[in-house]
């Protein structure tokens, strides 16, 4: 098979399993598409040297974090919307919105370590590869973030108020 044709193959295979984590390390549905697209592409520059590497999602995973961390688009944090956002009733609570709306906050390393650890379950030194920083950091930045949180959230995932 050729080259061409095992990359078709690779990203038809694995595209919406690197959406989703580029979702959850981003936040925002399109800047995650973002990530992926930009991550695949340059994969397909590498791909004859990372193919031989028998872990091409490992590559883009770590080309993708990088990408996040080093907010290689500069944007507002605000978003345009057409209509007011709707607060709703203050009594009901939406646990995963409240828990993305507290990784949203996190400064991106914090965030970037978070969803490595606890979302892909890659250890401190794997970690730490991806990101090109020592494990002490990844250490010290997983502590913060999950400091952070547990002061913004209860344990069952829900905003304290």
């Amino acid at each position: 098979m050729r080259d061409e044709e095992q990359f078709e193959k690779f990203v038809a295979g694995r595209a919406d399993a690197l959406l989703r984590f580029g979702y959850v390390l981003s936040g925002d549905p399109h800047d995650a598409a973002d990530l992926v697209q930009e991550a695949l592409a340059r994969l397909r520059g590498s791909w004859a040297r990372v193919q031989r590497k028998d872990d091409p999602e490992s590559y883009v995973r770590t080309t993708m974090t990088r990408l996040h961390v080093r907010a290689w688009r500069i944007r507002s944090r605000e978003r345009p919307t057409s209509e007011p956002p709707d607060h709703g009733d203050p009594d009901v609570y939406d646990e995963t919105s409240d828990l993305s709306d507290a990784l949203a906050r996190l400064p991106r390393r914090q965030r970037a370590v978070i969803v490595l650890r606890y979302y892909t379950g890659l250890p401190d030194e794997e970690i730490a590869a991806t990101m090109g920083v020592s494990q002490g950091t990844v250490r010290s930045q997983a502590f913060r973030g999950l400091a952070r949180l547990r002061g913004e959230l209860t344990a069952d995932g829900v905003r304290r108020r």
